[in-house]
């Protein structure tokens, strides 16, 4: 009675689970018959899937004879067999006759419920419901296998396309029948701006998670015609060439200037046509993950924290350019900060260069260590500007920033960040994050659209973009002009909120809203603000760079004004407190301690950084930075796309005026409220003393020394003679002409 049982129970779970069994042996490329596929029938067995090795075999060599519906037919005679012997019915009783016509009678509702099916599919695929995601070359593998058994994950084998890598991270995929394959295909052209993602869906699994960054490919999937490819990033920019809707590039008549905007806008000789993206290097191949390493990894973080007393399992890997993270769950009663003052530990246990931990992971229950690969990929300028993000980005501003650990290409809006602060040591790869954001913004606007201002105390950074007509004026070397340049943009960013007062509008988005309805009207561009090197400016004049960088990061977003600042020194001189707190979005490379990093980001995590273009990125309103492996854009990549942009125009009119202001109030920025009370004061009294300042006027020591500053800068007073009181080098009647002109 008992085996009859046993073997009916063996039959019915081995029927069931076969096709599974049968599908990831496929996938694995190895027979059932075969000692990898009877592993495969014992692993799923472990964890209650399936009839084990033996009921494998069986179910393979009936279902072959007999079909499927016969070996149930023989399932359910063992398990009247055993209900026979267990009441003790005679076995000559007609059950085995009943039990046949049993059979027969199931065995049409079987049918008519498959044929049902097949009508319902067939019915949904000639409707065309059947939705699509975006492909994304981002794809995951999951396994049953829960996290205890990471041997069993061993046993499945992964396809990447490498014949010579048996342990690639890949993603399963399912076969396909021919009639499927067409259906689909036919699909897929009339639904081109979807893709195959959501298809991919239906390859869930639970606990055990591999993340791994693939190649973007066209064409087929998985042996799925994807019909009309999605159209090109190239394709489109060559299409925006010749477009001519007034609503999208509208330049103002020859010569003419925005009113009391102070940008150009001049209409260029012939259409702006944006770079092509065969300017840009090819993507080279991908190299294949070593899922073999993941694991062993994953058995030593788990081992390493067990050793320390902290009981924790891997339930999610995510393998990035050059990071794979860790996540963990920590049993119940396990403190955060005791694994975070194992880092040290865990790096010597995977010989890791760097182990930078999340506790926790923002929005998991979870925790993060992140180890560096052994080879890095390099994520190339190319591949984000063929990426579905970059291509959906709306804003002229948004700018490719690179990828994250899991793969995902990263785009920041400069529109809502609204200013960028970026600070790393020298070869950390700052200055390359500089010329992607720049090029960026070159292959998604056109001059009319965006101009830069642009200030490179090191000379030879941005020196190259000299010539392009995105350009207000030629790239700013000299720190005491780049202090004139930056009181002008605070001028300009006053003058546009007047135009605004006077249009009726909040915001550049409004204005120009209302230009495109008003032909009278002429645009307004957005403006960026781009300093390579902040700390040069600081020595050189810190006072106005400071008060002038405060004043457009606090009001400059509504009027469409920009900055992106950048320093390989950051101090608290360099970026003071002023600056840190109006400029909330930042990105940090790396640096050599701790306390830079707290300067940068307000906390710890950039000193842990690997270099060569590993950032934390903070946007404004995160809670904690995101990891990134920055775009890489050569030296000569970014000559050509300078040279393509300079053979479109033949002459740029640049407004060199703004450095050839004579110094005057305004180009010492916004004058203190007491200065001409003060200068009437000291010409009166023929000495210039801060303390008398400070008692005549009742100010603070700061505020009087920065007085008599502003006097010297105009001429009123001499310079710091030590203990001896300045000098007065006008008198009442020059005074008063002064103030007539001025």
């Amino acid at each position: 009675m008992l085996v009859a049982f046993f073997m009916a129970i063996l039959v019915f779970a081995s029927a069931s689970s076969h096709d599974l069994l049968k599908l990831f042996a496929e996938e694995a490329k190895v027979s059932l018959m075969s000692l990898k596929g009877i592993g495969l029938a014992y692993g799923a067995a472990l964890e209650g899937t399936g009839g084990g090795a033996v009921g494998m075999l069986l179910a393979e060599l009936f279902i072959l004879m007999i079909g499927k519906f016969g070996y149930y037919v023989i399932g359910v005679f063992f398990a009247l067999m055993g209900g026979v012997l267990a009441f003790n019915v005679s076995i000559t009783s007609n059950v085995a006759d009943q039990t046949v016509q049993a059979a027969k009678a199931v065995k049409p509702m079987a049918d008519k419920f498959n044929t049902m099916l097949d009508n319902s599919l067939e019915s949904e695929l000639t409707n065309k419901k059947t939705p699509f995601k975006k492909y994304d070359s981002d794809l995951y593998f999951e396994m049953d296998a829960p996290v205890k058994a990471l041997d069993d994950v061993e046993k499945i084998k992964f396809n990447d396309g490498h014949p010579e890598s048996d342990s690639a991270l890949q993603p399963v995929k399912k076969e396909l029948s021919t009639e499927l394959k067409a259906a689909l295909s036919e699909l897929a052209a009339a639904n081109k701006q979807n893709s195959m993602e959501e298809f991919q869906e239906g390859l869930h699994g639970s606990d055990f998670t591999i993340h791994s960054e693939l190649p973007e490919e066209s064409g087929d999937h998985d042996g799925i015609s994807a019909g009309k490819a999605p159209q090109s990033l190239e394709s489109k920019i060559e299409k925006s060439a010749a477009r001519t809707d007034p609503s999208e590039t509208r330049p103002s008549a020859a010569g003419q200037s925005v009113p009391d905007a102070g940008v150009k806008t001049v209409k260029p000789a012939k259409p702006y046509k944006m770079p092509p993206l065969s300017l840009l290097s090819p993507i080279a191949a991908k190299v294949a993950g070593n899922r073999s390493e993941i694991i062993e990894n994953a058995k030593r973080l788990e081992s390493t924290l067990m050793n320390f007393g902290v009981e924790a399992k891997v339930i999610e890997v995510s393998k990035g350019p050059a990071i794979t993270m860790y996540e963990m769950s920590l049993s119940p009663g396990v403190k955060v900060s005791k694994v975070n003052a194992l880092s040290d530990d865990i790096a010597l246990a995977l010989a890791a260069s760097q182990v930078r931990i999340i506790a926790p992971i923002p929005g998991k229950s979870a925790i993060g260590i992140e180890i560096p690969n052994k080879d890095t990929t390099m994520v190339s300028f190319r591949e984000v500007l063929e990426s579905q993000e970059y291509k959906k980005a709306e804003s002229k501003l948004s700018i490719g920033l690179g990828k994250d650990i899991t793969g995902r290409v990263v785009i920041g809006d400069l529109a809502k960040m609204p200013h960028l602060l970026v600070a790393g040591a020298t070869g950390s790869g700052k200055s390359v994050c500089i010329n992607t954001m720049i090029q960026s913004i070159l292959y998604h606007s056109t001059p009319e659209e965006v101009k830069l201002l642009m200030i490179d105390p090191k000379v030879v950074e941005l020196s190259h973009y000299n010539g392009i007509p995105h350009l207000i004026l030629p790239v700013v070397t000299d720190p005491k002009k780049a202090s004139i340049a930056l009181n002008w943009a605070v001028q300009e960013m006053t003058n546009r909120y007047r135009l605004f007062a006077d249009t009726g509008v909040k915001e550049i988005k409004s204005y120009q809203k209302k230009a495109k309805e008003n032909p009278e009207m002429a645009p307004m561009p957005y403006i960026v603000v781009i300093i390579d090197e902040l700390a040069d400016l600081m020595m050189a004049a810190p006072n106005q760079v400071e008060d002038a960088i405060c004043r457009l990061a606090q009001m400059a977003r509504a009027a469409g004004i920009h900055l992106i600042v950048a320093t390989q020194r950051p101090s608290v001189d360099v970026i003071t407190g002023l600056i840190k707190a109006n400029i909330p979005s930042r990105i940090a490379f790396a640096v050599s301690s701790q306390v830079d990093s707290r300067t940068i980001l307000d906390g710890s995590g950039a000193e842990k950084l690997l270099g060569r273009g590993d950032m934390l990125f903070h946007p404004v309103g995160a809670n904690k930075p995101v990891r990134i492996q920055g775009a890489f854009v050569s030296d000569e990549e970014v000559e050509k796309i300078v040279e393509f942009i300079k053979n479109q125009v033949d002459d740029v009119e640049y407004q060199t005026e703004i450095l050839d202001q004579e110094t005057s109030e305004d180009s010492y920025g916004e004058a203190d409220e007491h200065l001409m009370d003060a200068i009437g004061l000291v010409v009166d009294t023929q000495q210039a003393s801060i303390s008398m300042l400070q008692r005549k006027f009742r100010l603070g020591y700061n505020r009087a020394a920065r007085l008599v500053d502003q006097m010297e800068e105009r001429g009123i007073v001499g310079p710091s003679m030590g203990s001896k009181p300045r000098e007065v080098l006008i008198d009442r009647m020059q005074f008063e002409e002064w103030q007539n002109k001025s």
